[in-house]
């Protein structure tokens, strides 16, 4: 004895809408619509008005690719003669990053609790956030020149000055990554009498925690590379010997220093990514 199955509703039926709902649904749609049309001539008009004041020219850069062929072709062959000391100065370089990002991380955290509107006083916020804008704006060789000034030539100089770059720009995204977090578990704990460091502990860190590993994972990525930068004024890692190779006119040895920093940074960047897909 067969037994009729119940009649499935129609699609119509099922997705069927109240005319003024629809219409809401519409408008919601129609505004990021027209603001973005209405807002695309003026972005080509600043983009224009760009490459205009940065002289940027496409003339120019066809006729200079020529020259840019005859300095790659120089980087081949690669010299591995002195593999040692570039596998050491790599080494070096990847221990600045990771020292100057657990330090960073943990130093803007704290920062970002500061930084967080919905955590922090206002009297707190708004210095906070300037304090950090100011750190910002000044690039990550202005403060490795300016350690190596007080500490003399060398790593720390480096990992002083990532661990203060840091504060500028991964304790603005830990801050934003706070202020983020659903307020409904936050307002719960609120109105049951939860003092402000249980709020933080138990409602806004567990949320906010993919994102802050993520943004983690990011930055050690950047201090990896800008720990390369930091050593042509000095302090530390790779960027001296690439910037003596490059004087000295050395090309298979330079190009035997970018070859190994591409390899360094592709595992990173795969082995971070993997994190990040484990954690979100």
């Amino acid at each position: 004895m067969s037994v009729d199955a119940p009649a499935r509703p129609t699609r119509t039926a099922a997705t069927a809408l109240d005319p003024a709902e629809r219409r809401r649904l519409e408008s919601a749609f129609r505004v990021p619509r027209t603001r973005f049309l209405l807002g695309l001539p003026v972005a080509l008009l600043v983009l224009i008005w760009s490459f205009q004041g940065a002289g940027f020219d496409f003339v120019k850069l066809g006729d200079g690719a020529v020259n840019m062929g005859e300095f790659l072709s120089r980087l081949f062959p690669p010299d591995f003669s002195k593999i040692g000391t570039i596998l050491s100065l790599l080494l070096e370089t990847f221990q600045m990053a990771v020292v100057g990002t657990v330090l960073g991380a943990v130093l803007s955290l704290v920062v970002a609790f500061g930084a967080a509107l919905n955590i922090a006083p206002r009297w707190l916020y708004y210095p906070t956030r300037w304090v950090m804008n100011i750190i910002r704006s000044v690039p990550d060789l202005v403060f490795a020149l300016m350690f190596v000034s007080a500490v003399g030539l060398g790593p720390f100089a480096g990992i002083l000055a990532m661990t203060l770059g840091s504060l500028g720009s991964i304790g603005k995204i830990f801050a934003e990554a706070m202020e983020q977090v659903d307020r409904g578990p936050v307002t719960a704990m609120q109105a049951v009498g939860a003092s402000k460091r249980q709020v933080i502990q138990y409602g806004v860190l567990p949320q906010a925690a993919p994102l802050l590993t993520s943004y983690t994972l990011l930055l050690f990525e950047g201090n990896v590379r800008g720990a390369t930068i930091l050593g042509l004024v000095g302090a530390g890692g790779i960027g001296l010997e690439l910037t003596t190779a490059m004087r000295m006119y050395d090309y298979g040895h330079l190009s035997a220093i970018i070859i190994c920093i591409i390899v360094l940074v592709t595992l990173i960047d795969q082995g971070s990514a993997l994190i990040r897909r484990r954690i979100t």
